[in-house]
């Protein structure tokens, strides 16, 4: 099968290999992949930001269809549409696995890190953990909603924005639209988006956002609180901007939440006085559990989210990469493994077009 693997000669990109697939171990599945979304996570992976990992295959936004499965599954059988996310596998037994909180296992395994991943025509998943894709959900929008789209539906979840209330949310691009649609469509809420791009606020404001700022031009915090009559109350952060996190702080009203879900290089120094005096708690929100998947699956299904996806080639996957590098994606890139570039698009791709 062919494979973006991490390189080992060229640190920071993948290269595009022939590799077999092993045989499958008790509990497992083989997923023939459709499609992969890229994310920055897969950035971080290539680039070694978590550690080196040279030979793993990335990838943790798949959806596939089940081929083949062990003598000893029962959660799957052959033609089911599943899942390949970020929370491959947990051990299953220990307190975060067994109180809901699965993700946040010691032992976990994260699909295209610490076990290959779906940017692969093939893939092997754990069966128990590969969520069901519900019937008449296109896979390219289900690709987006495993990582992405589940990612900030769990932020808003954590965030505790009530129906009415203001939740302010720093980047508009993938996440961040994503984080747009659910605070709106599902949670009812009254959305500002936060950016320093007009191409991205452009589009949170026909994804739902009632006001957007512009970080460039405005002082954030201030407009905030000017608009909301004393700040919003929650915010949640995907733009990989350390500010962002500061004039989250600033932005929330007394006993106001900020949910950090981007992961800046470096430590934050965030405002304390004002952290203590009013009350504002800071907390973490990481990816999702298989139950928090299942339910972003519905309302895309239900359409109350729409991923804005653009679809490409295998063969692409470093140009992505310096693209997202250098902030110039709008939505989500996903690979789409069920057509074969044209001869003309190959030509094209090559110069010789």
């Amino acid at each position: 099968m062919k494979a973006a693997v991490v390189s080992q000669q060229h640190p920071g990109k993948v290269e595009i290999k022939k590799i077999a697939l092993r045989a499958l171990n008790a509990g497992e599945a083989q997923v023939e992949v459709e499609c992969c979304g890229v994310c920055h996570t897969d950035l971080h992976v290539v680039q070694g930001d978590f550690g080196p990992v040279p030979g793993r295959i990335p990838g943790h936004e798949g959806i596939g269809i089940v081929r083949a499965i062990a003598d000893d599954v029962t959660s799957l059988r052959p033609g089911d549409r599943v899942s390949i996310a970020w929370f491959y596998e947990g051990c299953g037994v220990c307190e975060y696995c067994v109180s809901g909180r699965e993700t946040f296992c010691r032992t976990v395994k994260n699909a295209g890190y610490s076990v290959d991943g779906a940017m692969a025509e093939q893939c092997i998943v754990k069966a128990d953990y590969a969520v069901k894709v519900p019937d008449g959900l296109d896979p390219l929008i289900a690709s987006s909603i495993t990582c992405a789209g589940v990612t900030t539906y769990k932020a808003i979840k954590v965030s505790e924005v009530r129906p009415g209330q203001w939740i302010a949310i720093w980047g508009a691009g993938g996440l961040g639209n994503m984080a747009i649609q659910f605070a709106k469509n599902v949670f009812n809420a009254r959305v500002i988006a936060i950016d320093i791009q007009d191409d991205k606020l452009a589009l949170a404001r026909e994804s739902g956002a009632e006001i957007t700022i512009n970080a460039n031009e405005e002082d954030v915090p201030v407009r905030i609180q000017q608009i909301t009559a004393g700040g919003a109350h929650s915010g949640v952060v995907v733009a990989v901007a350390r500010t962002a996190f500061n004039q989250a702080v600033d932005s929330v009203r007394a006993g106001g939440k900020v949910v950090c879900v981007a992961v800046p290089p470096g430590n934050l120094d965030l405002n304390i006085v004002k952290t203590v005096l009013d009350g504002i708690q800071i907390v973490g929100s990481l990816v999702g559990t298989r139950q928090d998947l299942a339910e972003a699956f519905q309302h895309a299904l239900a359409g109350r989210v729409k991923p804005i996806v653009q679809t490409r080639q295998l063969d692409e996957i470093n140009a992505i990469f310096a693209e997202m590098n250098a902030g110039a994606i709008q939505g989500r890139m996903v690979i789409d493994l069920r057509t074969k570039p044209s001869a003309k698009s190959k030509l094209a791709s090559e110069g010789k077009a």
